[in-house]
């Protein structure tokens, strides 16, 4: 028991230093040094002096009362509490910033600001209609949306660097301090120029022929270039060397219609789209498999804002209620 309470007293100890002395400041040195691995770069990127930049970093382990780095031949390397300390710091870095977005917003009469992740090949009439529907109180909000690939995006959304991610789900994926929820699954369409898709249209389905062909495939390792290889694979092929590698839906449909050999396997939705915008056409192949379902990816721990709650709610809606009428617009570029 008195044990207990000792510990108790240590932390209440570190908590009222955090709280009397450390400085916002203090974190973005943590980060930077972490980024950086050098005090030299660090004072060069901070503008201050190198002694100055000693003197804040042994300012900052004195409040927490252990080394947080350590100096190797690699450069200057967190300790295992010096991870811990900078996985929070970025956290309350980037919250501070959501802050000054939410205080922004508001000047503006707006009734938060609401930072989205979302990958490419999903459909912007979804995401659009949902968000047109979040209205905290009956105000709109403002938005800012980042596209990129999946880890990438739940590797900012742990952060906190963005509130929600639209993505791809995956039992590969890293999924430590996050949660998620499907919304839809899609269904794989081969698309082509509308003279090979005729002819390819035509004919009963050959991997063989389709192997030959100059494919436009997404970067190694995401779930869609998977799945394609899998799908030759089941045929006794290996993977087809991709022409291009790009998940830019526009980029995607824009190789197409301009290459008379160029296929490329993309969902439903997204194929519909860039007949409509692009021109391209749907070959009429069925695949015996589907993709993996589209998620809504948020943080486990720490309270959601109201606006966060909304986004989800309406998400979901758009998602499963047919008669939902979608915005008129294409996917995200």
């Amino acid at each position: 028991m008195l044990m207990d309470r000792g510990k108790g007293l240590e932390t209440n100890d570190i908590a009222h230093r955090l709280v009397q002395r450390l400085k916002l400041r203090h974190l973005a040195l943590l980060i930077e040094i972490e980024r950086l691995g050098s005090l030299t770069k660090v004072a060069d990127q901070m503008a201050m002096s190198q002694p100055a930049v000693t003197q804040a970093l042994a300012e900052v382990e004195q409040v927490f009362g252990t080394p947080l780095f350590l100096r190797s031949s690699r450069g200057m390397e967190a300790t295992a509490q010096g991870q811990i300390v900078i996985s929070r710091a970025r956290a309350l870095v980037q919250d501070m910033e959501l802050l000054s977005l939410d205080l922004q917003a508001h000047s503006m009469g707006r009734q938060a600001h609401l930072r989205l992740g979302v990958i490419p090949l999903v459909s912007g009439k979804l995401v659009s209609t949902a968000l047109r529907a979040t209205r905290p109180q009956g105000q709109v909000v403002s938005v800012s949306i980042s596209e990129g690939l999946t880890e990438t995006l739940l590797e900012q959304l742990r952060d906190h660097a963005l509130d929600a991610v639209v993505a791809r789900s995956s039992p590969d994926l890293n999924m430590k301090g996050l949660r998620h929820e499907a919304l839809y699954s899609q269904q794989p369409r081969l698309i082509a120029s509308r003279e090979l898709a005729g002819r390819l249209g035509r004919r009963k389905l050959d991997w063989a022929q389709l192997q030959d062909l100059d494919w436009i495939l997404g970067p190694r390792n995401t779930p869609m270039r998977r799945q394609v290889a899998n799908l030759f694979l089941r045929a006794g092929l290996p993977e087809p060397v991709p022409s291009v590698e790009t998940s830019s839906p526009k980029l995607i449909g824009e190789l197409i219609v301009n290459h008379s050999r160029a296929v490329s396997v993309v969902p439903t939705e997204i194929a519909e789209e860039l007949v409509r915008v692009s021109g391209v056409a749907i070959v009429p192949y069925s695949f015996e498999w589907g993709l993996s379902p589209i998620a809504l990816f948020t943080r486990m721990a720490g309270p959601q804002r109201p606006v966060d709650q909304l986004f989800a709610q309406e998400l979901k809606r758009v998602c499963t209620d047919k008669t939902v009428p979608l915005e008129r617009g294409a996917f995200f570029y």
